[in-house]
């Protein structure tokens, strides 16, 4: 009659050796994909060390809204095309045509400038300007007729703008511009009161500025650091915090330089580990054989 300890050791090393040949669960990601109903993808993350560096820090989650983050204020984003690279912002402090605002500057750091500045088909509406507005003199080239609209369009049918012609019984200056104009120059620079920005211009001729889209639309571009490989293998792309290099994040304790479940892309702490694990393995195995078949 086998001995109960014996009986015992062999379940326990056929339970083991079992074991060893499951395949590793899937790497659980330390980068969140969601805010509220908004995917996160790359390049961008909510994450400190996810997503691209370039992109670090410019979108905030609070419960279950986006926020971009510049200089100048929390501009709540209202969708991100990943297939078109675009994002829609919405600034609540900038005035439209329903709601007149306090004076208000729209202010992106020199990397938010280059990496996702505001597209092409986005304008910006300078209003209530100065006769000594630079860009109605020096710089008058900067302002553009788009799509047949006016400024008197503007003040006419816009029930917050229409305060401006009370002063005067007519429409003070304005301009149809693009987002250098207000990257180089403040309002007080411009020497007007307000400004109002809308999206797919394209699409407006012969629309009122009551149904234009206000806000901005944002351009950028996904850098090129093999980031599928990653993702393809189960990680979320990422950087090293302190050095900017990329890293492919498989979890919350392991990272690899291309991709996840490559030894060869391991680094040296998380091969130790490994190599430790196996050994640990070995010896608890060796010793269970030992038992089974001496004791």
């Amino acid at each position: 009659m086998q001995h109960p300890l014996k009986h015992h050791l062999t379940l326990t090393l056929l339970a083991l050796t079992s074991l060893s040949h499951f395949p590793p669960a899937s790497p659980l990601t330390p980068c969140r994909t969601l805010c509220g109903t908004t995917a996160i993808n790359y390049p961008f993350s909510i994450d400190d060390g996810c997503g691209a560096p370039q992109y670090r820090s410019m979108l905030n989650c609070t419960g279950t809204d986006l926020f971009f983050m510049t200089t100048s204020g929390r501009y709540k984003v209202q969708s991100i095309d990943y297939k078109k690279q675009t994002m829609v912002v919405y600034d609540p402090a900038m005035s439209t045509c329903s709601i007149l605002q306090p004076h208000h500057d729209f202010v992106m750091t020199d990397v938010e400038s280059v990496v996702i500045p505001p597209s092409s088909d986005t304008i910006f509406a300078l209003l209530n300007c100065s006769i000594d507005s630079p860009v109605l003199n020096r710089y008058k080239n900067l302002c553009f007729n788009f799509s047949g609209h006016s400024c008197d369009e503007l003040y006419g049918g816009c029930n917050a703008f229409r305060v401006f012609r009370s002063f005067t019984n007519s429409s003070p200056p304005c301009c149809f511009t693009g987002y250098d104009t207000v990257k180089y120059m403040s309002m007080n620079i411009l020497d007007c009161s307000h400004y109002t920005s809308f999206i797919n211009v394209d699409g407006l001729k012969g629309i009122g500025p009551a149904d234009w889209v206000y806000g901005m639309k944002l351009s950028y571009a996904v850098p090129d650091t093999g980031c599928g490989r990653c993702t393809r293998s189960g990680g979320a792309c990422g950087y090293d915090t302190e050095t900017g290099v990329m890293m492919c994040l498989c979890s919350t304790s392991m990272n690899a330089t291309r991709e996840c479940g490559s030894n060869g892309d391991i680094g040296g702490a998380q091969k130790l580990a490994l190599r430790t694990k196996f050994h640990a393995f070995a010896l608890v195995v060796g010793a269970l054989i030992y038992f089974v078949i001496f004791i």
